[in-house]
C-alpha cells in the first residue's frame, strides 16, 4: 500500500497567506528551517496508478500538479484519482472538491452527516450537480467496512471521532458520531494498516483499539499547546473548542502517541503556529527522541 501526503498543513496552509505570526514570517524570509505547505489530504494506492484520494484540500489543484504519479497520461482528460472519502465537512478538507468540477462525475464516500453538511450549510453536493452528474455520494456506515470501486485490496473502516462539527453545521457544538471520523485503512493482500485521523480532538474507548492495531499512524497535529493561538496572538479558539487535542498538554497527543505500538507514527494537519513546524525547535527534536514523525507535502509512505 502506498500513501501520498499531498498536503501537511492544517487550514489556511503554511505560511498562511494573512498571517505573520513568527512562523510564517520565518518561512517567508528564509530565516525558519521549515518547508512550505499545503492543506491536509493524502491519497491511497495498492497498485500506484489507480488512487483514492483522501480529503478534497483547497489546494488540490496544486498537490495534483507536484503529484505526477496520480495522472493519467493514457486518456486525453483524465486522472488516477477513481475515489474520493471524506473524514469530515471542514473547509480544508471539501472545498477542493470545487476545484476537481471539472472531472464530474465523482465517486464521493462520507457518511450521511457529512453528506447533509455538504448539501446544505456548504452545499458542494447540490452546487456539483450541474457539472456531468456531479458527485456521486456513497454513505459510510461508521465500523462497518467498506471498499470503493479502485484499488480493491484496500479495505476502509470509519472510526467515529469525538471531535466538534464545522460552523455552519446546525450541529457545531453537538456533533453527531458521523460528523469526524478517522479512516482505518488495511492491505488486505500484504496484512499492512493504516489509522488516518487528520481531525482528532479526544482519544475514546471507542479509538484506542484501533490506534493500537494500527501498523502506522497518521494522526492530527494541529496544535502544540490547547491556548495557542491566543498565546501567538492570532486568535482566541483553543484546540479542544476546534475539535483538535494539543501534543504538549498534560495527557496530550505525543503522550498518547508514545505509548502506542505502531511501527511509525507521523504528524499531519499542522497549524502555522504550531512550533514542531521549525525543524530545530526544541518542539520538534522532542518528538523526535519519541519516536514521532512531522509529515511534509510530498512524502511517501509505504506498508
Amino acid at each position: 500500500m502506498q500513501i501520498k501526503v499531498l498536503g501537511s498543513a492544517a487550514g489556511g496552509g503554511f505560511p498562511q497567506w494573512n498571517c505573520n505570526c513568527a512562523n510564517c514570517q520565518g518561512v517567508r524570509n528564509g530565516t525558519l528551517n521549515a518547508s512550505v505547505r499545503t492543506q491536509s489530504s493524502i491519497a491511497i494506492s495498492d497498485d500506484g496508478k489507480r488512487w483514492i484520494l483522501c480529503n478534497a484540500s483547497p489546494d488540490i489543484s496544486r498537490q495534483l500538479l507536484a503529484s505526477p504519479e496520480l495522472h493519467d497520461t493514457t486518456v486525453l482528460r483524465g486522472t488516477g484519482i477513481g475515489a474520493i472519502i471524506l473524514t469530515d465537512s471542514q473547509i480544508d478538507h471539501t472545498a477542493g472538491l470545487l476545484s476537481l468540477r471539472e472531472g464530474c462525475p465523482h465517486q464521493v464516500w462520507c457518511t450521511p452527516e457529512v453528506h447533509a453538511d455538504l448539501s446544505s450549510g456548504f452545499p458542494v453536493f447540490p452546487m456539483l450537480s450541474h457539472w456531468n452528474g456531479g458527485l456521486i455520494h456513497h454513505p459510510i456506515t461508521p465500523l462497518t467496512p467498506f471498499h470503493t470501486g479502485v484499488c480493491t485490496a484496500i479495505r476502509f473502516t470509519a472510526i467515529p471521532l469525538l471531535s466538534n462539527a464545522p460552523p455552519y453545521s446546525p450541529y457545531r457544538g453537538c456533533p453527531l458520531p458521523g460528523h469526524n471520523v478517522a479512516l482505518f485503512i488495511e492491505d488486505t493482500q500484504r496484512g499492512q494498516s493504516l489509522l488516518y485521523a487528520p481531525g482528532l480532538g479526544e482519544p475514546d474507548e471507542t479509538l484506542r483499539p484501533w490506534l493500537m492495531r494500527a501498523d502506522c499512524l497518521l494522526i492530527d497535529g494541529t496544535l502544540w499547546r490547547d491556548a495557542e493561538l491566543a498565546e501567538t496572538g492570532v486568535g482566541s479558539n483553543t484546540g479542544k473548542a476546534m475539535g483538535h487535542l494539543a501534543l504538549s498538554e498534560e495527557q496530550g497527543l505525543a503522550d498518547l502517541l508514545s505509548g502506542l505500538p505502531a511501527k511509525r507514527k507521523i504528524l499531519i494537519h499542522i497549524n502555522n503556529t504550531n512550533p514542531i513546524l521549525n525543524a530545530d525547535s526544541p518542539e520538534r527534536r522532542s518528538l523526535e527522541l519519541r519516536g514521532i514523525e512531522v509529515s511534509w507535502d510530498g512524502m511517501t509512505i509505504e506498508l
